[in-house]
C-alpha cells in the first residue's frame, strides 16, 4: 500500500516510525495537493498497528516549510480562502490527533503554515539556525491553521502577541527559552535526534501512549475547538477587504504594502 498520495510528501518507514518529508521546492510550501495528502497519510498511519511514531521534516537544508503558497491568495477570492482554510484545518488537526507521537525536526525556516504544522506535532526539535515566525499579518492575512490557538498555549499570551501581532521572528535559542521548541541541536542533527526520540516511543505501550495523549489533550481541546473554527472564519472574512489583496500582491511584487485599513 502506498502511504502518500502526493510526491510532495515523501514517506519512509523505519521500524516503528514513519518519516515524512515535506518536499515541495523551493520552500516546501503547502497547497491543495499536499494538505489533503497529509490528512490522508495520517489517517492511514492510524490504521497501521506497527507504526508508533511520526517524524516530520523538510527536504533540503534551508526550509522546514514556508507555509502556504501565497500565489493562491493573490486574486482575493473568498472561495479559495475557505477551501484552503478547511484543507489546513483538516490536515493539521488530523496530525494533532495522530494516535502515536509526532515529532517535528525543524531543519530551517518554519514560517506561517510551516510553524503551524510544527506546533500541531507533539514535540519540536529545532536546529540552531532555524528561524520561526507567523508573518501572515504582514501580508494582510492571519494564521488560519491553528497558529492563534496553539501558539499562546505553548508560549503564553505575551509572546504569542509579539510573534503574531508585532511580526517578530524568533531564532532557535529564543524558541527554546519561551517553550516553542523542546530542544535545539547543531545544524544537520534535528532529524537524527527526532528519530532517536521516536525510537524511545517504541519502548512504550502504544495503547498506553494513545490514552495518555488523549488525556493530556483533553483539557485544552474542550476550549480549542471553537477557537479553531473561529480562526478559519475570520481568515475568510479578510478576503472581503482591500488590504488582503494589497498585502498578498505587494509581497508577490516585492514591494512595501500600502495599507488602507479597509
Amino acid at each position: 500500500m502506498s502511504l502518500s498520495t502526493s510526491d510532495k510528501l515523501k514517506v519512509e518507514v523505519r521500524g516503528h516510525t514513519a518519516l515524512v518529508t515535506i518536499d515541495n521546492p523551493a520552500a516546501n510550501t503547502w497547497d491543495t495537493e499536499s494538505l489533503p495528502a497529509l490528512r490522508d497519510l495520517v489517517n492511514k498511519l492510524n490504521q497501521e498497528d506497527t507504526i508508533f511514531a511520526l517524524v516530520l521534516t523538510g527536504a533540503g537544508d534551508k526550509f522546514f516549510s514556508a507555509g502556504a503558497d501565497l500565489k493562491l491568495f493573490a486574486d482575493g477570492d473568498p472561495g479559495t480562502a475557505r477551501t484552503m482554510a478547511e484543507y489546513f484545518g483538516e490536515a493539521f488537526e488530523t496530525l494533532a490527533d495522530f494516535r502515536g507521537v509526532s515529532i517535528a525536526a525543524v531543519n530551517g525556516f518554519a514560517m506561517g503554515g510551516g510553524l503551524e504544522v510544527a506546533m500541531a506535532c507533539d514535540i519540536r526539535i529545532a536546529e540552531e539556525q532555524a528561524q520561526m515566525a507567523l508573518p501572515e499579518a504582514k501580508v494582510g492575512l492571519l494564521p488560519c491553521a491553528g497558529g492563534t490557538q496553539r501558539l499562546a498555549r505553548l508560549v503564553g499570551e505575551g509572546w504569542a502577541k509579539r510573534i503574531i501581532l508585532c511580526g517578530e521572528r524568533v531564532d532557535a535559542a529564543t524558541a527554546l527559552r519561551i517553550g516553542l521548541v523542546e530542544e535545539v541541536v547543531p545544524r544537520g542533527e534535528a532529524l537524527a535526534k527526532a528519530l532517536a526520540l521516536a525510537e524511545q516511543v517504541g519502548g512504550q505501550s502504544p495503547g498506553a501512549v494513545a490514552s495518555c495523549k488523549t488525556l493530556i489533550h483533553s483539557g485544552r481541546d474542550i476550549e480549542i475547538g471553537s477557537g479553531l473554527a473561529l480562526e478559519r472564519d475570520l481568515f475568510v472574512d479578510l478576503f472581503s477587504t482591500e488590504d488582503q489583496r494589497e498585502g498578498v500582491n505587494a509581497f508577490l511584487e516585492k514591494r512595501k504594502p500600502e495599507w488602507k485599513n479597509r
